[in-house]
């Protein structure tokens, strides 16, 4: 007789990121069964579930489940995980169910790995859609680059210049004080020979987020981005690895 891993249920919670990481977006951790599962295999980590991988249609979200498994990574140590580890999970619809198998934790092989997941495909699909829909925890910084990231895409600006947006998206740069949103695009090909350029848009607590994005759109539509922006924009993304990671 087939076994079949008890339905669980999936939880998810925007977290915002310690004051001295590297990525300044939210992520989104997920619970099972009320368990945060990345606190106990990685209890040093950041979930890698940035914000702004959630502002696509909903086949883009990281945790979306299809007919065909993907391995999906889940932690890091605000590093490139091939170098510096992480926590992944392959993630399934079969039927009625999304399952969550083959756990790896390569930051610390010796912690133990949970079992197979299994979770109610509608429950699962509702709480991807319901954290999605939660803004309450926002702060302007953040909700300015949710509103950039949907109103560009609507404009067709990256078809009308020619232009890619980043693999790191429209995301927050800097908080508190200092708080802007970095706009990374590609001009030309975005593979092998295209320029990396980016848009800075400071974002202020004083004024309507809805309005600076609004004035900001109108002002980076009005001309040709690939001779406004800035080319050079290698402060703005990832580095490929931090082992010597600031303390907290």
């Amino acid at each position: 007789m087939e076994h079949f891993a008890p339905v669980s249920v999936l939880a998810l919670r925007p977290a915002l990121p310690h004051p001295q990481a590297i990525m300044k977006g939210a992520a989104i951790r997920p619970l099972i069964d009320g368990r945060d599962v990345l606190e106990e295999m990685h209890p040093d980590g950041d979930s890698s579930c940035y914000q702004q991988k959630w502002l696509g249609s909903p086949e883009t979200w990281p945790l979306w489940a299809s007919r065909e498994p993907r391995r999906v990574e889940l932690s890091n140590n605000d590093c490139d995980t091939g170098c510096c580890g992480g926590v992944f999970v392959t993630i399934q619809r079969r039927g009625g169910h999304v399952e969550w198998m083959s756990w790896e934790n390569t930051n610390d092989i010796r912690v133990p790995i949970p079992p197979e997941v299994r979770f109610d495909a509608a429950q699962y699909d509702a709480e991807l859609a319901r954290v999605v829909a939660d803004h309450s925890w926002e702060a302007p910084v953040d909700t300015a680059a949710r509103l950039l990231a949907h109103r560009i895409v609507a404009t067709g600006w990256y078809k009308r210049w020619d232009c890619q947006p980043s693999l790191h998206g429209i995301r927050v740069q800097e908080r508190g004080e200092s708080a802007a949103v970095v706009m990374p695009f590609v001009a030309g090909q975005f593979e092998g020979s295209g320029t990396f350029h980016c848009r800075v848009m400071s974002v202020s607590a004083q004024e309507s987020v809805e309005e600076q994005v609004r004035r900001f759109v109108e002002q980076i539509t009005a001309t040709d981005p690939r001779e406004s922006a800035f080319r050079q924009v290698n402060s703005s993304f990832r580095p490929m690895c931090l082992c010597a990671r600031p303390s907290a």
